[in-house]
């Protein structure tokens, strides 16, 4: 199996485990505690990474969302909570869903270890978000550890897509609109603020996608064939015990 392959195999469900935390009631009501509702705790979770920044530089991490959107969630949560704070809350969120969730799953020592192999072989120039939440401390027992080393896995390519988005002159926006079009207002954007994308703009979102490929093959291909196989088994096992009824 090749990298590629790899990717292909892993990438959408990584996505899905590494979110599954955001916005259960065990971790909105964290949030509540600490002052902030599901979407404060959201920005300021994700984005507290990168430290106490303007909401702009968070903007540039994120993508996607509507710069105003994230100017009012990230200010009005970082006068309730520092950000490194905020973060390390919302991960030790991810922990806890880890433990809640995969306790019963095995493999997931091997799939850490797998998953930190790629991540460790990363150049994560240009990749702020990626940066700031792999430089956060993995926990030590197994069903934590893989859970954290999948949000992390997902905040990689998230970042490495966003370059290739970048790269290819799309608007992360438009990217968004091709990709989740039910979702756009989710993210901030007035109904009718988005222009409908054209051809072209979803050619340049489908060299995207292949470009993100790309820029992450060098990381993936340090895996022998039985960490691949470990990396793979791990995520298949994860998803299905996070999502017994399917995503």
């Amino acid at each position: 199996m090749n990298a590629h392959e790899l990717m292909t195999a892993v990438a959408p469900k990584t996505g899905d485990i590494g979110a599954a935390f955001y916005f259960t009631p065990e971790t909105t009501g964290r949030g509540k505690e600490l002052g902030l509702g599901g979407f404060y705790f959201y920005f300021i979770g994700r984005g507290g990474v990168l430290g106490d920044v303007e909401a702009a530089v968070v903007h540039s991490a994120f993508g996607y969302f509507n710069p105003g959107m994230v100017e009012k969630m990230w200010n009005g949560a970082k006068a309730k909570v520092d950000p490194r704070t905020g973060a390390r809350e919302y991960i030790s969120c991810a922990h806890a869903h880890g433990r809640a969730h995969l306790s019963e799953v095995s493999g997931l020592d091997v799939y850490a270890a797998a998953a930190q192999k790629v991540i460790d072989a990363v150049d994560d120039s240009a990749m702020a978000l990626f940066a700031g939440v792999k430089a956060e401390p993995v926990p030590s027992d197994a069903p934590a550890a893989a859970f954290h080393q999948a949000m992390v896995l997902r905040e990689l390519r998230g970042s490495a897509h966003l370059l290739a988005i970048a790269a290819v002159g799309l608007r992360s926006v438009t990217a968004h609109a091709i990709k989740r079009p039910n979702d756009v207002a989710m993210f901030g954007w007035e109904e009718g603020s988005v222009p409908t994308p054209s051809a072209s703009d979803i050619a340049a979102r489908d060299r995207a996608e292949q470009m993100t490929n790309d820029i992450l093959e060098s990381a993936f291909s340090v895996l022998s064939d039985s960490e691949a196989a470990a990396l793979i088994a791990g995520t298949d096992a994860m998803h299905s015990a996070l999502f017994p009824n399917g995503k």
